[in-house]
């Protein structure tokens, strides 16, 4: 099938947080420029919803973060981190996300999903069996499941141009708008920047950081 990309185009994107924050966590010890990369991957498209799936904790550190979600468009879902009388802890949105993107699938043209977990492939074939959406990922490509890359439409690999995409790691040095599709930023629900980018810095077990990116 044949990516098309258009800037009437109905988007909507699906963020795993917790997938694509120990991604960057075990591949370069870094935090996530989530802005960066819902922007990049909408490019100049029409978005009509972006949802990260995150998970809080009883420290509630992940406030700051959900507040710049927020501020550029991209709605948040929470889920508390369950710890067991051993001591094991669990956090996972993968059912929630599957569902909200079959939800919402007959308003789009063509579904992101932020994530590198192969858990998603039956996902992605439904939403394009039986729903008719070009289905795209993007994710660091060293982490992510060949079964996920094989199905979908087209591949968006973060591991490419990872200085875009990290923060506080040599890998992240500051990209300029060369570095940028088209030399310019994405459009959209992105068009207006804060002063801070959202991040996500801390493990499972403290989830949420912010931290800023002028």
């Amino acid at each position: 099938m044949s990516v098309i990309k258009h800037k009437e185009q109905r988007v909507g994107v699906f963020i795993d947080t917790q997938n694509i924050y120990h991604s960057a966590k075990n591949l370069y010890h870094s935090k996530v420029n989530f802005g960066q990369i819902v922007k990049d991957a909408v490019g100049e498209r029409s978005i009509i919803r972006a949802v990260a799936y995150v998970i809080t904790t009883e420290a509630g550190d992940e406030k700051a973060f959900f507040e710049a979600l927020t501020k550029m468009g991209i709605e948040t879902k929470t889920k508390d981190l369950q710890i067991f009388g051993s001591g094991a802890k669990k956090a996972d949105w993968d059912v929630g996300m599957a569902i909200d993107a079959v939800k919402l699938a007959p308003k789009l043209d063509a579904v992101i999903l932020v994530t590198g977990d192969g858990d998603f492939a039956p996902l992605v074939e439904y939403l394009q069996v039986n729903q008719g959406c070009q289905v795209e990922v993007v994710s660091f490509g060293k982490s992510t499941s060949t079964k996920l890359r094989e199905v979908v439409d087209d591949f968006y690999d973060l591991d490419e141009n990872v200085s875009k995409y990290l923060i506080g790691n040599r890998f992240a040095a500051k990209a300029g708008n060369s570095n940028r599709p088209n030399g310019r930023p994405g459009r959209g629900m992105f068009k207006r920047r804060g002063p801070k980018d959202a991040t996500l810095g801390t493990v499972a077990d403290d989830i949420a950081d912010l931290s800023g990116q002028e």
